[in-house]
């Protein structure tokens, strides 16, 4: 009987012996982490000289009790903030818009003004902590309304460092919260890109996305490869506008999946990186931080399961390692309980528990790139990064990311893999423990994080009383400020900056633009 062939979560064939034989014939057996092309990482020395950052993605009800969270987390040891939003906030509207109704406050914070923003922030000091922001249509709005309470607060800018996802390409491709068409959202990325190279300069103006489209049933390749081309489709935009790829290049992140499958996770990793090099090089950027494709991993949320929640603490762990083993320089790692609701603060206390096991017990932080040699890593690195540039070249033929989103390319790609990979799983193809195999009858009952439909009862309260004591006049001239920016392609930062700070909502302002620019429609 013939043995069944093993193939990765890729679809790639995987032998039952790897040699010498197998290592790629250009592997830079020379190339030394924090060389060119940095498949090994950008740092010489790894983890030995700086541990990645941990981070604990939370956002949820209000911004009192996100507060409370982020306190909670520092406490425990967490180096940066990974703030989560509610989606009438990741879409333009306040708290009190019709469409609003039964979502803030549910999958992350409620957001609407600048008082919100300070209460969020409160007792935290935003110059001595790193925050990243999971935002992306309303990003412009956000990134103003952390700019102006660090104003307000008395904070040089210059010392503000985060990110803000600020991706829009996957929303269209993977997600879905998007407000404007694919060209006028990219014309505010630029916008943000160029005001931030001037006035922050800690500051990564945009974390290109992998996760959403992996979330979405993508494959590793698939993953890497439709984000690479994104990032492509940013530097392009922003070198027509006029920025110089040195400058904006160095201020670029990436944010990645880790899922279970450990070694194509690992070369997933080393592969994007060496490939963003090369991107990069051929874009133009000379200066060595330009070519660095530096990236935050969080663990597959689509990997855990409602079934055996407690199973998902293990599949946690490996995802942890593969991040760092893949050598990610900043980490969030899911709560076990998050297939059944917001995590509890038991499950994101083990979480950030499994990182500093990982940092500071296995060993694994003690040498940079550890992987480095294996006949298989080497071998499937160099597989994976050879499957990408085929996607990416279809891409290019295409005439780039916008063009195969507008085309459905690669939501379609998206889709089929989706599909295939569950069709494993009903057909027992794909085993996963205590869902279609090892299935258990003994239900353990954890506690689930629920969200009150008071909360938003509480933010249109919120909403009323800002109202009443701004001053309308200056609301007004704020607005007509941002649209005449937007019809005259000036930036939008500084009036958007100005808006906030007169107490205009984040509404309020996606309203402006949506006046100029319309809403796009799939």
């Amino acid at each position: 009987m013939q043995e069944e062939s093993k193939r990765t979560d890729s679809g790639i064939e995987v032998k039952k012996v790897y040699t010498q034989q197998d290592l790629p014939v250009d592997m830079n057996g020379n190339c030394l982490p924090g060389e060119f092309p940095y498949t090994r990482g950008v740092q010489s020395d790894m983890y030995r000289g700086k541990l990645w950052t941990m981070r604990q993605y939370a956002g949820f009800s209000t911004a009192e009790e996100s507060n409370k969270r982020y306190h909670f987390l520092l406490a425990q040891g967490v180096m940066g903030l990974s703030v989560a939003f509610d989606l009438p906030t990741q879409i333009g509207y306040d708290a009190d818009h019709d469409l609003a109704d039964g979502e803030v406050g549910k999958v992350g914070v409620s957001i609407c003004s600048l008082d919100d923003m300070e209460i969020l922030f409160k007792d935290i000091p935003l110059d001595k902590i790193s925050t990243s922001m999971t935002i992306n249509s309303t990003a412009y709005i956000l990134l103003a309304l952390y700019v102006a309470l660090a104003k307000k607060r008395g904070i040089d800018l210059a010392k503000l460092s985060g990110t803000i996802q600020n991706d829009i390409l996957k929303e269209y491709a993977a997600r879905g919260t998007y407000i404007y068409p694919p060209k006028s959202s990219m014309r505010i990325i630029t916008d943000i890109f160029e005001w931030s190279s001037t006035h922050l300069p800690k500051w990564n103006s945009i974390s290109i996305s992998g996760y959403h489209i992996r979330e979405a049933g993508s494959t590793a390749v698939q993953e890497i490869a439709f984000t690479l081309s994104n990032g492509k489709a940013y530097v392009k935009a922003a070198i027509e506008k006029g920025l110089n790829i040195d400058v904006f290049g160095k201020r670029l992140s990436f944010f990645f999946n880790a899922h279970n499958n450990l070694f194509e996770e690992v070369a997933k990793f080393r592969a994007a990186r060496k490939m963003w090099a090369q991107i990069m090089q051929d874009l133009g950027a000379t200066d060595p931080k330009a070519l660095m494709l530096r990236f935050h991993t969080q663990t597959g949320g689509a990997t855990l399961t409602a079934q055996q929640p407690m199973n998902n603490i293990s599949r946690v762990t490996i995802q942890t390692i593969a991040a760092v083993l893949g050598g990610t320089q900043s980490l969030h790692t899911n709560g076990f309980d998050e297939a059944l609701g917001l995590p509890t603060e038991e499950a994101a206390g083990i979480a950030l528990k499994t990182q500093q096991v990982v940092a500071f017990e296995s060993g694994i932080t003690d040498t940079a790139d550890p992987l480095a040699g294996s006949y298989f890593v080497e071998s499937l690195t160099n597989e994976i990064e050879r499957k990408a540039l085929e996607l990416i070249q279809q891409i290019d033929t295409m005439g780039g990311s916008v063009a195969a989103i507008e085309s459905g390319f690669m939501q379609n790609k998206i889709g089929e893999s989706a599909y295939a990979y569950q069709k494993d799983i009903e057909s027992n193809k794909k085993i996963i423990v205590g869902v279609n195999q090892f299935q258990s009858s003994n239900n353990v009952e954890i506690p689930i994080l629920r969200i009150d439909e008071s909360i938003r009862l509480q933010q249109i309260e919120k909403l009323k009383i800002l109202k009443s004591k701004r001053d309308q006049s200056s609301v007004d001239a704020c607005l007509l400020a941002i649209k005449d920016a937007a019809i005259n392609n000036t930036n939008i930062m500084p009036p958007v900056i100005d808006a906030v700070e007169k107490l205009c909502t984040l509404g309020e302002i996606a309203d402006t633009l949506r006046s100029v620019f319309g809403e796009y429609q799939a």
